[in-house]
């Protein structure tokens, strides 16, 4: 009896096996592409950028635009 319940064991374990690997290879999936840059993410990168060294520049020359009024 232990010899047929082992034989029966192995031979599920041998369609187990057979079967976990057909899975494993069927859900791979292809990969995706890899996405291309057309510039306007560099270019609107550059933007804000620009945009905060305007911002940091005018909070720099306004105050001295202001105190030269408050001298005389």
């Amino acid at each position: 009896m232990a010899a047929i319940s082992f034989r029966v064991l192995m031979s599920v374990a041998l369609v187990l096996a057979i079967v976990s690997r057909n899975v494993e290879a069927q859900s791979a999936a292809a990969p995706a592409p890899s996405p291309t840059s057309d510039g306007t993410s560099i270019d609107q990168g550059i933007a804000y950028i620009l945009m905060l060294v305007a911002l940091v520049l005018t909070y720099l020359i306004h105050p001295l635009d202001a105190s030269s009024f408050y001298t005389f």
